[in-house]
């Protein structure tokens, strides 16, 4: 049976959509790696040709959502919409919950040793970090091409002088951001 790996970017930032893709490759890749150990113009190139050698499905949740559903709602609605969109699978998700989906084997570092989830994500981190460039034409004064709406200390000062955007995730709460009792 083939083997599809999933992944997603985006489960911890401050602003910004939740990305996971899951991709079944077609043929061996040369170069798939974490994304996060790779550079972006290497991850660039290898989203060109994950694409055009696998059968992939990538879906996306914004802050509103994760907001009104919860991280891990959103995570298990993901899951299952990549299982639908990709058919009869071997599924193994990076990490160690299915949140309660059924069908999905885990591991721990999957992303970094196995191939079809190396891919899934470096498509889910590509994907995402597009998506925060676009942004950041929108809303400028926060910097998310930059830090991608992960909680820089550039962004949080950011927070402090504008508030919170449209993108931001308001049910997330720094401790930093919240008033003293003091």
């Amino acid at each position: 049976m083939k083997l599809c790996g999933i992944d997603e970017a985006g489960r911890g930032p401050l602003a910004g959509p939740l990305t996971i893709a899951g991709v079944i490759l077609h043929v061996p890749i040369d170069g798939l790696n974490d994304s996060k150990k790779l550079t972006e113009k290497k991850r660039e190139a290898l989203f060109e040709v994950i694409t055009q050698n696998s059968a992939y499905h990538i879906c996306r949740f914004s802050a509103d959502q994760i907001d009104e559903l919860g991280l891990s709602v959103c995570l298990a609605t993901g899951l299952r919409e990549i299982m639908s969109a990709l058919g009869e699978a071997d599924y193994l998700y990076d990490g160690n919950s299915k949140f309660g989906v059924s069908g999905i084997r885990t591991m721990v570092k999957a992303d970094a040793i196995i191939p079809e989830v190396s891919a899934a994500s470096i498509l889910a981190k590509v994907t995402r970090d597009r998506e925060m460039i676009e942004l950041a034409s929108l809303y400028p004064q926060y910097g998310f091409e930059g830090h991608k709406g992960y909680g820089s200390a550039a962004h949080i000062e950011a927070i402090r002088q504008y508030g919170h955007c449209e993108i931001h995730r308001k049910t997330f709460k720094l401790k930093s951001l919240q008033p003293s009792l003091f």
